[in-house]
């Protein structure tokens, strides 16, 4: 994935993840999450003890899970807007984690950096792939950039992106 990316006239870049960024993560953790736990009539309290206590699970998830993947902050204009999580194996590309702050869904961003990822992965002639829970609105996205469901659990979709062009097609296209 490149360092920069254009999106009409946002400049969107990306940075590596550093310990600095989880008050950033977690923020970014709670806006993905915070509806599910509202709606359980939780006082805010322990909804934010949960929802910390998840976090925190989620991060030592990857960190053992996935110790190899790229971990990189999405940034538009120099602020961060989210986090793309990538772990790249000779069989296939996954992705992780791809998530942005509310303001900054449906503008375009998360779709031109899914369109980063599907370009690696279609050069180096890898699959890429990625859980996906089951009423995440991103499903949707998923499906219009021809992502098929190849597993699910009861929670999760697990889909699957493959190149219908012959990888070595991709040595002579420029971008």
């Amino acid at each position: 994935m490149t360092d920069e990316m254009k999106n009409d006239a946002m400049p969107v870049t990306l940075r590596p993840a550093h310990p600095d960024d989880e008050d950033f993560l977690y923020e970014l953790y709670c806006s993905t999450r915070a509806h599910d736990i509202g709606v359980a009539g939780l006082e805010l309290a322990q909804q934010a003890t949960i929802l910390k206590m998840q976090f925190v699970g989620q991060q030592q998830q990857y960190a053992t899970d996935f110790p190899d993947a790229d971990h990189d902050i999405i940034l538009l204009e120099g602020r961060p807007i989210g986090r793309v999580m990538v772990q790249r194996t000779a069989e296939q590309n996954l992705g992780v984690d791809i998530a942005l702050l509310p303001a900054h869904r449906n503008s375009g961003i998360g779709g031109m950096l899914i369109n980063e990822l599907l370009e690696e992965a279609g050069k180096a002639g890898k699959p890429f792939r990625i859980h996906v829970e089951r009423l995440n609105p991103a499903v949707r996205l998923y499906e219009r950039l021809g992502f098929r469901t190849i597993g699910d659990t009861p929670t999760h979709f697990l889909l699957e992106w493959r190149s219908t062009v012959n990888p070595t097609f991709w040595r002579d296209v420029s971008f």
